[in-house]
Parts: C-alpha cells; sequence; structure tokens
C-alpha cells in the first residue's frame, strides 16, 4: 500500500470529531431527514385519497397503515444489526432507494397496499441508522441537544409534509405522488454527503437465527431495567397515540368542523408537528439526558390535551389545542429518545436499541390502529374515539410517572 492509499484509507476509518455541534455529517443527516420525513408525512394524504379514488371502504385507511407498521414488526430484528454493520450514511441512502421504491409503485397504480409495505420496509431500515448516526457524529454531552436538532428536523418536515400533502392531493393526486418520490430522491442524494463511518460492528453478513436470537436477547435485557422499560413504554405509548390522532384529525374536521378539504387536518397535522418543534428545543435546554424521566408528566398533559378535543367546535381552537398538544409530546419523546440511544450506545450497538425501541413504538402503533379500525368499523363517534384514546395516554403516562426510576 502506497502512502497515499494510506493515508486515505486512515481518513476513511478515523472517527469523526465530536467536540462540536454543527458538523457536515450533521448537517447532511439534517436535509436527508427532513427530505425524507416530509414525502413520509405526505404519502399519507396521498395513499387515503387514492384509497378513496379507487373506491375502498371507511376502514381501509387504517388498514394501510397497519401495512405500512407490520412491516417495522417483522424487520425489527434485523434492521438494528444491518444498521450497526455498515456505516450509517449508507444505510440511510439505501433506506431511501427502497422508499423510493414504494413511492414509485403508487405513481404506476400498482396496489397500494403493497406499495405502502414496501415504504414501510424501508423506514424500518432508516430508523435506526437516523438516530444511530447521532451518537458517531457528536458526543454524549451534545446528545439530547443532537436529538433535539433531528426531532426538530423531523417535526419541520410533518409540518410542511401534512401541508403540502395536503394541498397537492386537493390539487392532483398523481402529481402529489410524483412530488413525493421526487424528496425521496433528493434525500438518497443529501445521504451521499455524510462521511464514511465505520461499522459499530465487524461481522460480513446478516444471520437470521443469530440475529433474532441476539435481538431477542437484548430485548429482555432492556426490559429488565426499569429506565429502559419506562422509555420503551413511554415512547411507544406517543407513538401509537400519534398514529391514531392523525387519522382521528382526518375524521373529526369534516364530522365536527364541517369541513371537507384534505388540506385542513394537513393544517392540524403540522400544528402539531410545530408544537413538537417548540417542545424539542425546549427539553434540549431544560432537560438532560441522565434525567430524561423528568419528562414523562408531559405525557399526562398529552392525553388530557386530546380529551379536550370534543370541547373544540371551531378551527382556531384546535390550532391552539394541536399546538398544545405538539409542545408536550415534543418535551415527552426528546429525552426518552436521547435515553434509548446512549444506553444502546453502551451496549456496543446504537442500532440495535433504537431497532428494539422501534418494535415497541409499532406495536403500540398497530395496538391503536387496530383498535380504531375497530371503533370507526363500528360507527362509534368520533367525538368519543377522542376521548377514549385520551384517557388511555394520560393514564398510561401517570403510571409511568409514578413507577419511574428515582435516578437516571
Amino acid at each position: 500500500m502506497n502512502k497515499d492509499t494510506s493515508i486515505v484509507a486512515a481518513a476513511r476509518s478515523a472517527p469523526p470529531a465530536t467536540s462540536r455541534l454543527w458538523s457536515r455529517g450533521l448537517i447532511a443527516t439534517l436535509c436527508a431527514q427532513f427530505l425524507s420525513a416530509l414525502a413520509d408525512n405526505a404519502l399519507i394524504f396521498a395513499a387515503l385519497a387514492l384509497l378513496h379514488k379507487e373506491s375502498y371502504p371507511n376502514w381501509s385507511g387504517p388498514l394501510l397503515q397497519e401495512f405500512f407498521i407490520v412491516t417495522y414488526v417483522v424487520l425489527a430484528p434485523f434492521v438494528g444489526v444491518f444498521a450497526d454493520m455498515h456505516p450509517k450514511g449508507r444505510v440511510l441512502l439505501y433506506a431511501n432507494i427502497v422508499k423510493l421504491t414504494g413511492a414509485l409503485g403508487m405513481c404506476l397504480e400498482l396496489n397500494p397496499f403493497l406499495s405502502y409495505a414496501i415504504v414501510g420496509a424501508g423506514a424500518a431500515a432508516y430508523s435506526p441508522a437516523k438516530y444511530g448516526i447521532l451518537t458517531e457524529l457528536t458526543s454524549p454531552r451534545l446528545l439530547v441537544k443532537a436529538n433535539s436538532l433531528i426531532e426538530s428536523a423531523t417535526i419541520a418536515s410533518i409540518l410542511l409534509g401534512a401541508v403540502v400533502g395536503g394541498v397537492l392531493t386537493d390539487w392532483s393526486i398523481e402529481g402529489a405522488l410524483i412530488a413525493i418520490a421526487a424528496c425521496y430522491a433528493a434525500a438518497g442524494v443529501s445521504t451521499l454527503l455524510i462521511p464514511y463511518l465505520k461499522p459499530a460492528k465487524s461481522q460480513n453478513h446478516l444471520a437470521v437465527v443469530a440475529s433474532v436470537k441476539d435481538f431477542a436477547g437484548q430485548t429482555a435485557a432492556f426490559l429488565k431495567s426499569r429506565q429502559m422499560r419506562a422509555a420503551l413504554i413511554g415512547t411507544g405509548i406517543f407513538w401509537g397515540g400519534g398514529a391514531a390522532l392523525r387519522f382521528l384529525l382526518i375524521a373529526w374536521v369534516p364530522a365536527v368542523l364541517k369541513i371537507p378539504k384534505s388540506s385542513v387536518p394537513g393544517y392540524l397535522t403540522g400544528m402539531v408537528a410545530a408544537g413538537i418543534a417548540v417542545g424539542a428545543v425546549l427539553a434540549g435546554r431544560f432537560v438532560k439526558v441522565q434525567s430524561a424521566h423528568r419528562a414523562l408528566p408531559a405525557g399526562i398533559l398529552l392525553g388530557i390535551g386530546v380529551c379536550l378535543l370534543p370541547l373544540v367546535k371551531a378551527l382556531p381552537a384546535a390550532f391552539v389545542l394541536m399546538a398544545f398538544v405538539g409542545i408536550c409530546s415534543g418535551f415527552l419523546v426528546v429525552p426518552l429518545d436521547a435515553l434509548l440511544q446512549k444506553r444502546g450506545n453502551e451496549r456496543g450497538g446504537v442500532g440495535s436499541a433504537i431497532a428494539i425501541q422501534n418494535l415497541f413504538e409499532n406495536l403500540c402503533m398497530l395496538g391503536f390502529m387496530s383498535v380504531y379500525a375497530g371503533v370507526t368499523g363500528a360507527g362509534v363517534p368520533v367525538n368519543l374515539i377522542a376521548l377514549g384514546f385520551g384517557l388511555v395516554i394520560a393514564l398510561s403516562m401517570a403510571a409511568l410517572t409514578l413507577t419511574r426510576p428515582k435516578r437516571s
């Protein structure tokens, strides 16, 4: 090996500087996350409009979301290991290519459920790498702030994606799908700017049986820790409730506010996203990773906010309430995410830790969405559904708060 080649190899394998928050790698990661999440959140509006156009029944909307969620659950034992055994920037690239494939499937009028499941597979692979790369780009003392940035980028993309998805879908379903596919492509290009990062694990191939056993062992170890158990359940309830809330708003706006346009639920979802961005910033400032469980009471307020939805009769009040729900959500989830990443990194692979987190989150989402599909099919009034979901969230988070570890 000549001198120049040695220098290049050393540069490629050297860890990035982590003493400062902002770096080329973090900026590229934020850009990729924003574009990819924007497409994710716009796609649900286009996909639901596509189902309506093709005369699918009302309960097919939650079923579509379950096709997306099931891929997370099925792939959970493998995606974390995959993220840890490859450079995480490249994993983000591969995941965006898979998402792009699913979006193109919808553009080409292939089966929408299968196409959305393909997008879900890409999203399942994307998540462990997205969060896992933060521990490689920043130091532990900056991890909550880095999470705050990634969550802020995510929430900004939800805000814009929900609005753009609703508006574009009202204009043209086909045009919306093409724009979404272009966002996935742009996100993939952004990942190419992330520096090469040495994989967390040195294995060269993915052993299915061994991966399942290892995943089960790590999951059991996480559940034995009161800290990790509370963090897993807390983030799971947040995402499960959030998934149901999105569909609830889509049904609630025309039923209660008598507004038929797809853009209005998008605006309300965007207001939740804006609130989460504020909550994420507040969490990054006031909550340390060592005291992450102090954020749990915000989950109680989140549930109470959802309970108040039946009292809202006008759009301005709905915007204010959704902003409140968002602030509580952001303050809750950012510290818990940081705690899971920190503990996962200490155990030798944050990708696997995030995959375990994703499993719990998506099992909760699957449960919430199954219940939502059931009560919708049974004709339960939308306001009663909102009250029920809000009570479940508030009481669950109250139980977690009362049983939280005394020390983090």
